[in-house]
């Protein structure tokens, strides 16, 4: 979303040049994987994307690409059209809005299609019916949902396997250490699922500064950090310092989200190369329990009911073995749960050559 000059108001601004050149860096990291939107920086977003691509053999089909429908994507590029038919989780919204995408990514298919959020406005059955019919056409790989509630998830794939469809296999929302009401149900939703995770805001949403605070300011939001961001920040910033050598902070808010559950790819994005170097670091860090508690503690939090009625404890619970009645009941043995993959012990203190090759990234 920050490849763009149409909302530099808003988001600050992210030239074509400066868009290619970190795309660039990224693929010769050995990156693949991109998310935008049909709407993104008014549609310049996919238009650039695809143009970087079509610069390079293969290079689409090295590439992931994740766009999104349902916002409506006209309504500043052709503000005297009527927006109805170009918005909502209809069937023509999807049809026109994934043609558009098409055209604008210069591809002729797209790896995952996410509804972009739930409007309330069309069922799950025809939702899911006419992304199939885009599966079955070989327009769209895998489905994706975002910004929605997880009761609707479960309906929509519920129907979607009864049926003989195409289910969502990624969730993508809001998430990070400062914001976590994704661990009330919509990640024991992806858990039971089976579904991948990819959060977006897991840098605070330019939030999460240093004590010193940067007086360039990200997205045109106050420098002044007030609340939950502050005494996260305070925490992360501790936890960066006490590396050797430090790390941004950033790099531990992303570390932080990665180590809570498995499948996790948060969405980040950036308008400078060192954003996307720092992005990069937060792959090597490895966290400890109580530098992870530390993050958890640096603001009260509670999961709510019925989870922490289950666990007798704001925490909730993960699995069978954190229901606090059957552990009354006598002693069992369970199943452990599906644990995040981490980096290896060490390899923080490596190298960047021997670093990159032990985490499978290029060393440039």
């Amino acid at each position: 979303m920050n490849f763009g000059t149409a909302w530099t108001s808003i988001m600050g601004e992210c030239s074509k040049e400066t868009a290619f050149g970190m795309l660039d860096y990224f693929y010769d990291m050995g990156g693949n994987f991109i998310d935008t939107a049909n709407n993104y920086q008014n549609e310049q977003s996919e238009t650039w994307i695809g143009e970087w691509m079509a610069q390079y053999p293969y290079r689409r089909d090295e590439m992931v690409i994740a766009t999104k429908y349902t916002t409506a994507y006209k309504i500043v590029s052709e503000p005297t059209l009527q927006q109805s038919n170009f918005g909502s989780n209809n069937t023509k919204s999807l049809a026109l809005s994934v043609e558009a995408s098409l055209k604008k990514l210069q591809t002729t298919y797209i790896d995952i299609l996410y509804v972009h959020y739930w409007d309330f406005t069309t069922g799950v059955e025809e939702v899911m019916q006419s992304l199939n019919h885009l599966v079955a056409q070989g327009k769209v790989l895998y489905l994706g949902i975002s910004d929605t509630p997880a009761w609707i998830v479960v309906k929509a794939n519920a129907y979607a396997r009864h049926h003989g469809l195409r289910s969502f296999s990624v969730y993508q929302g809001r998430w990070s250490a400062a914001e976590r009401d994704f661990e009330r149900d919509i990640i024991p939703m992806c858990r039971d699922e089976g579904m991948g995770l990819a959060p977006w805001g897991s840098l605070g949403g330019g939030y999460f500064k240093p004590s010193q605070t940067n007086k360039e300011g990200g997205r045109n939001l106050p420098t002044t950090l007030t609340g939950k961001e502050e005494q996260v920040s305070a925490v992360l910033e501790k936890i960066a310092n006490a590396r050797s050598p430090p790390v941004p902070l950033t790099s531990i808010a992303l570390a932080y989200v990665m180590h809570k559950t498995p499948y996790v790819t948060p969405i980040v994005g950036g308008r400078k190369l060192e954003h996307l170097k720092a992005n990069i670091e937060a792959l090597a860090i490895r966290l400890t329990a109580a530098e992870l508690d530390e993050i958890e503690t640096a603001y009260p939090f509670d999961v709510g009911f019925p989870m922490n009625f289950l666990a007798l404890s704001p925490k909730g619970i993960k699995g069978p073995e954190d229901v606090i009645i059957t552990k009354r009941m006598g002693h069992f043995d369970f199943v452990k749960s599906l644990q995040p993959v981490l980096p290896p012990e060490g390899v923080e203190q490596l190298g960047e050559e021997a670093k990159a090759k032990v985490l499978g990234y290029r060393f440039p």
